[in-house]
């Protein structure tokens, strides 16, 4: 079973990889160093806000530690003085975007199991969790939220959390199981990202 620290440390490294890609979201709209990092904070903490009222973990995680605070702060700081040229930015977006919904589903899924969610339902949680916090980001920078695009999105995410799930039902939950699932869900999307995979669209008449 993945100890209580390991999925800490995964629930901390997802919010820095939201983190940047909120901030980054705020270089290519030209904001401030403060839209920076309200975006950097929204994005990192929205889904797991989500996820911790759903199951009702409350106060929410990033309340109660000030690493939760920390973390998405120092990832907006970070983007702020060391991004790349704009013309780069869109891609890294969906590189760390990606990266993020794969921590986040895993971690949500888990997280929610542990709390005594059925099966069902803690894959749903965690599909939430990974997707929340992009989906607040998209809205407050004036961007179609991209689970509501035709892009292989949330797919990759309840796929991940689904084989947290299944492990977890199996009783075979070592370790590295969690991993593995994360890896999926990465893997699924960025070639989704690489390759242009689209979700089925109404036929127009």
């Amino acid at each position: 079973m993945v100890s209580g620290w390991a999925l800490h440390v995964l629930d901390l490294v997802g919010i820095f990889v939201f983190g940047i890609t909120g901030a980054l979201v705020g270089v290519r709209k030209k904001l401030d160093v403060f839209g920076i990092q309200v975006l950097a904070l929204v994005t990192g903490l929205g889904g797991g806000f989500i996820r911790d009222v759903l199951i009702g973990a409350t106060p929410p995680a990033a309340l109660v530690d000030w690493r939760y605070l920390v973390v998405p702060v120092a990832a907006g700081l970070i983007t702020f003085f060391l991004h790349p040229g704009i013309g780069r930015v869109e891609r890294l977006v969906n590189i760390f975007d990606a990266a993020g919904l794969a921590l986040f589903c895993v971690t949500g899924a888990r997280k929610a199991l542990e709390y005594g969610l059925p099966p069902l339902s803690a894959a749903l949680v965690g599909t939430i969790s990974g997707i929340g916090g992009g989906v607040i980001r998209d809205l407050l920078s004036g961007r179609v939220p991209v689970v509501l695009r035709s892009e292989i999105y949330a797919t990759p995410a309840f796929l991940g959390a689904g084989i947290v799930v299944v492990v977890n039902a199996l009783h075979y939950d070592a370790p590295w199981t969690t991993l593995a699932a994360a890896v999926v869900c990465f893997l699924i999307r960025f070639i989704a990202i690489r390759r242009g995979w689209n979700a089925p669209l109404p036929r127009m008449t």
